[in-house]
């Protein structure tokens, strides 16, 4: 028995054998819900995110130049801006840093333009106007004195009253609580004590009938006074042949806001049809929508009357504008009273219009640093000049020579 043992444990091998290879070939059997279940798909592959550069911080708002870099410099004649810049030296030579400029020009007696060219090119160095973007182009636009119809007291024909500064308005001066808002300030009136923003124009109409004992005079034409606020001083001719000057003396605190872009928002105008005299002939067109169009505008102007002198109306420094030299700038940015060299286009032309200007006057659109407002005189021939004018331009501020923008 003991001699078998070996013959059954070798069959039983071959047996065990036999079945694990059996067990190898057949395929396990596969339910219906496990065929028909597709494939796991791959594992998708996460995006790169891209790299976020910080912003560019903005450029300086003044950089040195160079006086070839000033567009027909030497043809110019910068007699009516000198003497423009002179008068104005008077409230330039405050700061220290103008003096010396302002004592050498007082005592010059050659006038010729080529002598005024050298006394800038050695006094005075260029310096650009450059915008946040680093871009070196703004929009240039024109102002003028209107002259318009008027009245001493309400008439017929003489329905549309001219306002000074109201005495229920509050200006409070930012820069004497934070001098680093200077140019800043509020305008409001108290309801208890509490200070809460002045009427807007479309509040104030509702006023006037019960304010009309302060009226300074009565115009005959809405829109002619409407541009008149938009200009910021005006003439206005009495019955009797007289004229006086209406002068900017404040302004109701809410911003400029262009009737001339809601006009193109609306559909009721295109872009190039949008200019003064585009939107004196829409309102003439659209009597009964006028006080919409001007209530646009929540901006309100009041004003103070002055004899009529000078070369033209006083502007932000007290001084009366030169025709075709003055310009309203940003005094965030620009220096009133110092001399620019403008280089731009006349209105709707490619005709260059470069010349040496002084910035005089301020606007409530008037922002930003390549920004300018060329002031183009008085009566009808300015304004339809200054009505076109919206060109794109570049600006060169002239600074003491070795001035640093800047520094004390």
């Amino acid at each position: 028995m003991y001699r078998s043992i070996p013959a059954l444990i070798a069959l039983l091998t071959l047996l065990t054998m036999a079945g694990c290879a059996q067990i190898g070939v057949e395929p396990a059997p596969t339910s219906p819900a496990a065929a028909a279940c597709p494939a796991p798909a791959a594992c998708p592959v996460c995006p790169v995110c891209p790299v976020v550069e910080p912003p560019k911080p903005p450029e300086k708002p003044l950089q040195s130049a160079e006086w070839n870099e000033l567009p027909d410099w030497n043809q110019d004649d910068p007699g009516a801006a000198f003497t423009a810049f002179v008068a104005g030296c008077r409230s330039l030579e405050r700061q220290a840093h103008w003096k010396p400029a302002c004592a050498s020009a007082r005592e010059l007696t050659d006038k010729s333009a080529a002598a005024l060219r050298a006394w800038f090119e050695a006094h005075t160095q260029p310096w650009a106007l450059v915008n946040p973007d680093g871009s070196r182009n703004g929009l240039i636009t024109g102002y003028y004195e209107p002259i318009l119809k008027g009245s001493r007291q309400k008439a017929r024909g003489y329905n549309h009253p001219v306002f000074g500064p109201p005495e229920d308005m509050v200006v409070v001066e930012l820069a004497e609580l934070y001098p680093e808002l200077k140019h800043l300030r509020l305008r409001g009136r108290l309801e208890g004590r509490k200070l809460v923003p002045y009427y807007s124009r479309a509040e104030w109409a509702p006023q006037e009938s019960k304010r009309s004992p302060e009226a300074l005079l009565w115009i005959d034409d809405p829109i002619d006074l409407f541009f008149m606020q938009i200009q910021g001083s005006g003439q206005v001719q009495l019955a009797d042949g007289s004229r006086v000057r209406l002068n900017y003396a404040d302004q109701n605190g809410h911003p400029y806001r262009s009737i001339g872009r809601w006009l193109i928002d609306k559909g009721e105008l295109k872009a190039e049809q949008a200019s003064m005299q585009g939107i004196k002939a829409w309102a003439k067109a659209n009597p009964a929508r006028l006080a919409e169009l001007l209530n646009a505008n929540p901006s309100l102007v009041f004003f103070r009357e002055l004899p009529v002198t000078g070369s033209g109306p006083q502007g932000a420094m007290g001084l009366p504008l030169t025709p075709e030299r003055s310009v309203a700038v940003d005094p965030r940015h620009v220096p009133l009273g110092a001399p620019i060299w403008l280089a731009t286009t006349r209105p709707n032309s490619t005709q260059t219009l470069n010349r040496l200007m002084v910035g005089q006057d301020t606007g409530g659109a008037i922002r930003g640093v390549v920004r300018a407002d060329f002031y183009w005189g008085s009566g009808t021939a300015a304004g339809n000049q200054a009505g076109k004018m919206r060109q794109q331009g570049r600006m060169w501020v002239l600074l003491p020579r070795g001035f640093v923008p800047g520094t004390p």
